[in-house]
């Protein structure tokens, strides 16, 4: 059975579900793509890493690779699932290295930022 928020819904509506734990992703670090005040990125949008995706953050800025353990950030690779803030996400999505999503996983907030269709658009496959 997949683990599912008490409280929080995804961009379809139903029970936010695990988007990952290992590595352990979510900005709370407890595997949900949840977020809050303190969360200024909104770490909303579940997705499966991919190389491109990674290289373009990198160019951006955002060092995802790099082991960063003071701040409990193991470093991505490619098939890693991962919280990302939705921001990035759609700036990567308009030069074309958006990562696939899995919607059951992303936060129902992301919807204010990007649209379902975007997000169907780019679902991961299992």
């Amino acid at each position: 059975m997949t683990q599912t928020h008490p409280t929080n819904k995804n961009v379809l509506g139903t029970p936010l579900q695990i988007a990952g734990n290992d590595p352990l992703t979510g900005f709370y670090r407890d595997g949900f793509c949840c977020t809050g005040p303190q969360d200024s990125g909104k770490h909303v949008v579940a997705a499966v890493v991919t190389d491109a995706f990674l290289e373009f953050s990198l160019a951006m800025g955002n060092d995802l690779i790099s082991a960063y353990p003071a701040g409990n950030f193991p470093g991505l690779k490619a098939g890693d699932r991962w919280c990302l803030c939705v921001s990035r996400w759609k700036e990567a999505l308009e030069v074309g290295f958006a990562p696939p999503v899995i919607l059951e996983s992303t936060h129902e907030k992301a919807l204010l930022y990007v649209t379902l269709e975007e997000l169907k658009a780019n679902e991961f496959k299992f």
